[in-house]
């Protein structure tokens, strides 16, 4: 779907693609994962706390906007308010 809004790179108003933006695939090399594998290998069991007190539940929905310019393309992401289910509509012509 799209809508109008602000491009950072255009320095303006233009018609930006809107879809839902996915988590991305987590590095094996990020330096919280690296300590956590070193820390959990060898004998002893479960090193860190694991989390059980899960009290939310929606995620704060993410929009990703890629500018429709031929030349721009930028994408920039768009944080909106927590909600289970986001529908996306086509305007409707009057």
């Amino acid at each position: 779907k799209t809508m109008r809004t602000f491009c950072k790179k255009c320095k303006k108003h233009t018609e930006v693609k809107v879809s839902q933006a996915a988590k991305g695939k987590a590095s094996l090399f990020a330096q919280g994962k690296r300590r956590y594998d070193e820390k959990q290998a060898g004998y002893g069991g479960q090193t860190k706390p694991v989390f059980h007190k899960k009290a939310k539940t929606t995620k704060k929905i993410v929009l990703r906007l890629e500018c429709a310019d031929k030349k721009c393309k930028a994408q920039s992401l768009r944080a909106l308010k927590r909600t289970k289910h986001i529908e996306f509509q086509a305007k409707s012509k009057k």
